[in-house]
């Protein structure tokens, strides 16, 4: 579920292990740039943390960011249903 806090969306993903973890990250890579809208992402073994505000705009939480969290769930969905 992505938290709203201090003018950013927040999630972690959990995989199932670390190729799982990098190829939702390769994926989303696609989209992020189509979008024009890149997260702060982290990633350690199975999980990938995600923090999404709108720079252009103060920093803080716009409709880019919420079309970005949808997306990112939708590539989250394809992965997770290969495993």
């Amino acid at each position: 579920m992505w938290k709203e806090s201090e003018n950013a969306l927040e999630r972690s993903y959990e995989f199932k292990d670390f190729v799982a973890a990098i190829a939702f990250m390769v994926n989303a890579a696609m989209y992020i740039e189509q979008l024009d809208h890149h997260p702060i992402w982290t990633n350690v073994y199975n999980k990938v943390f995600v923090k999404l505000q709108t720079h252009d705009a103060g920093d803080t939480v716009t409709d880019k960011d919420r079309k970005l969290a949808e997306v990112l769930d939708q590539v989250y969905e394809e992965i997770t249903k290969k495993a």
